[in-house]
């Protein structure tokens, strides 16, 4: 998928599915499942065995159809490894100036995590594509509110905390996008094999979204 059609995935359905520990088996299991619900872009963390042939895997199968990247990206070696693995687009836990210009020198979007406004802007400045807040559910969504009075022309997407109960006031408040992990990507279900309770998760908070019109 070409990076302006994932942009505008990320722009309409405004959540980004972090699959972190998933077994390769159920790989292709989850993205449908993700698929099915509405989900449209997701993750892949760098420190989930075997995340570098889940992604070539995922492309090859779901490339057309969802926007596929590489999570938990800590250095430029990680950047190199995610980019040559297929991914579309990388996002850090940490603001690493060096990995962000890396990736504009790829044309992949990044979305580097950042915590104080002082990193938010460096990780502007330095070519984001958005800026993850995180750590989102210790930060809360009141801090999020109060970086959108100074900040509000950097995209800025909320991790942490984010539920089919409150996803609407995250985008309320003004955040580009969530990133939901665990709460989606249940591992126990997901090892049972229980592809239909991700997507009924996701067909949940997709339908949160769209009620705000």
């Amino acid at each position: 998928m070409v990076r302006e059609e994932g942009i505008r995935l990320i722009e309409e359905t405004r959540i980004i599915a972090i699959v972190r520990g998933v077994e390769e088996q159920h790989i292709a299991g989850v993205a449908q499942a993700l698929l099915d619900g509405g989900v449209k872009v997701m993750e892949i963390t760098l420190n989930t065995p075997g995340a570098e042939s889940m992604i070539t895997k995922l492309q090859q199968q779901f490339g057309d159809q969802m926007y596929i990247g590489a999570g938990t990206v800590l250095d430029v070696e990680d950047a190199k490894k995610a980019c040559q693995a297929g991914a579309s687009y990388l996002v850090t836990p940490n603001m690493d100036e060096d990995v962000i210009r890396y990736s504009v020198e790829q044309g992949a979007p990044i979305f580097p995590g950042a915590m104080t406004p002082t990193e938010i802007v460096k990780a502007w400045k330095a070519g984001a594509t958005a800026v993850k807040i995180f750590p989102g559910a210790s930060l809360g969504i009141g801090y999020l509110k109060e970086l959108q009075g100074p900040l509000s022309h950097i995209p800025m997407v909320a991790v942490g905390g984010v539920t089919e109960d409150n996803i609407a006031q995250f985008l309320q408040i003004g955040c580009y996008a969530v990133g939901i992990g665990g709460s989606l990507v249940n591992l126990k279900e997901i090892a049972n094999g229980n592809y239909e309770w991700v997507r009924d998760k996701a067909s949940r908070l997709t339908a949160s979204i769209r009620s705000q019109g």
